[in-house]
This record gives C-alpha cells, structure tokens and sequence, in this order.
C-alpha cells in the first residue's frame, strides 16, 4: 500500500487536516493497520515538498492549530495514474505460511509438519470465523463487510492449499530428504 497515494486520494474528496486524515484512514481501510500520526504529517511533508498538495489555511478548532490540505492539479495527475495502473499478480511467492511449511519439512519430520499444518489451519479457521461475525454483525459498515469479504477470501485460499499440502506432506517429505 502507498500511504502517499491513499492521503492523495482521501483528498480528493477535499480539503482535510491530517487528524481527519488519519480518522478517514482509519475508518475506510478498517483492517489495515491504522496509520500514526507520525506518518500522516511525514508524508504530508513530502506530498507538500513534491508539489502534490498544498496547504490551504489554518484551523483551530477548540485544540492546537491545524494545517488544511488540498490536492493541487499535479497531485490530482499522480493520484489518477496510480489508480489507472492494474497491479501485477505477486511473481514470487512471499508468504510466512508457505517458507515455514518448506522449512519445517527441510528439518523436521512429517508428523512435526503435519502438526505445524494442523495448528495453522485451526488459526485460520478461528480467524475466519471472527471475520464472519465481524461482516455480520449489526453495527457492521460497508467498509467493515467489504474489508472483511477480501480477508476472507485470503483466508479461503490459504485453508484450501493447508488442505491441499496436508494431504501431500508425506510425499513432499519423502521427496525432499531423497
């Protein structure tokens, strides 16, 4: 994710400060790790170096004063080429999942792999139903539901290739330590 171009296009909603923009954040990626304040104001600093943005004026609203941003027509350019680039599917795979499945066969036998496997799979699980009853819950936003749907989703893919891999952990182990 680019911090910068997601300022750039909260932005483009309008002017903000950078504690609505971290409240906007915040609350339209609410499973991605919240954002500092630290790094609202640094990237800020750099949007504003760059000519992305540009201060707009002063607020003082009942607490310490605070910087207005807007995007100018080069921030507007930048933040609408990001959008119009499609993301390349990931070429290499770079999973914490999929390294330690590799490496508990490299050194271990197949009932320690088989039991790593296992365990993952029971945390997967947890955690697909704890995304569930956040999705379905009564208070639950649009943002919420949707976040939730794409975690799941992951979640879906990686429960199938954990069941996948346990039923091939024997052969996998064989082959590895022929």
């Amino acid at each position: 994710m680019s911090t910068s171009h997601v300022l750039l296009g909260l932005l483009g909603a309008g002017s903000k400060h950078g504690y609505e923009l971290k409240r906007a954040h915040d609350e339209r990626l609410p499973r991605s790790r919240p954002l500092a304040y630290g790094q609202v104001y640094a990237t800020l600093g750099r949007l504003l170096r760059d000519g992305l943005v540009t201060a707009t004026g002063q607020d003082r609203d009942a607490g310490p004063e605070r910087t207005t941003y807007a995007l100018t027509d080069d921030g507007r350019a930048a933040l609408d080429q990001w959008l119009g680039k499609v993301e390349p599917p990931m070429p290499h795979v770079t999973s914490a999942l999929f390294t330690k499945v590799v490496v508990a066969l490299l050194d271990a036998d197949v009932d320690r792999a088989q039991a790593y496997l296992i365990a993952q799979h029971r945390a997967h699980t947890d955690r697909l139903r704890e995304l569930t009853a956040v999705k379905t819950a009564p208070k639950a936003t649009l943002d919420d539901i949707v976040a939730a749907d794409y975690a799941i989703a992951h979640l879906d893919a990686d429960l199938r290739w954990l069941h996948t891999t346990l039923s091939r952990v024997a052969d996998w182990h064989r082959e590895v330590h022929s």
